[in-house]
């Protein structure tokens, strides 16, 4: 049984979906601060998280670059509708994806298990997923990307969407099929998410994300990775 950790003040909202998230067949940890949060992800397993960014005692920005400094695990915030600069920002700070407030169970629970199945395709990968661009170089069957011989602390999403740009490489990706590959929803349209991951992936991977060479914006269409 795979185990969530829940990030919330407010405790209607984490008993609710606390209910909802163990009808669909997961262990939910709960946690009404970020240091309470931070401790008991230090002393459990966990496979997911879920945060509120508006914490009693401390800035839910903050609990997820702590998380994303120690791990690599999945990581869902939990935003206000209209805070699009929070969302921005959460995406930022290392969020993987992100539910609005009122949350959907429903919604929630297809988020999560898409985030995990990443996971899953990540570790599944075979010795032939094998992709070397330029000082870049994704091992699939290590779940690493090295940058001149040194590896990369990717996200499972920055891998997984630096493996879609390898498999396509030199083709124009619209923000939509990146969406639809990397994240693998049904609904199409937030290019917030694919966005705010390219500019983190571009952060690891290129000698000066404000000057890329490898993944290179495409105006009006999308992105596309160069090899030459």
């Amino acid at each position: 049984m795979q185990t969530l950790l829940f990030i919330e003040d407010d405790n209607g909202i984490r008993a609710a979906l606390r209910l909802a998230l163990e009808d669909e067949g997961y262990k939910v940890v709960e946690a009404a601060t970020g240091q309470i949060g931070l401790s008991t992800f230090d002393a459990k397993t966990i496979d997911l998280v879920l945060l509120d960014l508006r914490l009693p005692d401390m800035s839910g920005f903050d609990v997820c670059r702590e998380l994303r400094n120690k791990s690599l695990v999945p990581i869902i915030m939990v935003t206000a509708q209209t805070d699009t600069h929070d969302l921005v920002a959460g995406l930022e700070a290392g969020a993987d994806d992100y539910v609005t407030k009122p949350v959907i169970a429903k919604e929630l629970a297809a988020r999560i298990r898409a985030a995990l199945r990443r996971t899953t395709l990540l570790t599944s990968a075979t010795a032939s997923d094998r992709f070397v661009v330029r000082d870049i170089e994704l091992r699939g069957d290590q779940g690493v990307v090295l940058k001149n011989g040194s590896e990369l602390p990717l996200t499972k999403t920055e891998y997984r969407l630096l493996h879609v740009f390898m498999e396509n490489a030199n083709k124009v990706l619209s923000r939509d099929q990146l969406l639809e590959l990397v994240w693998g929803y049904e609904y199409l349209g937030d290019s917030r998410l694919v966005d705010a991951h390219i500019r983190r992936l571009r952060v690891k991977i290129e000698d000066s994300a404000d000057d890329p060479k490898i993944i290179a914006t495409v105006r009006g269409m999308g992105y596309r990775l160069l090899t030459a």
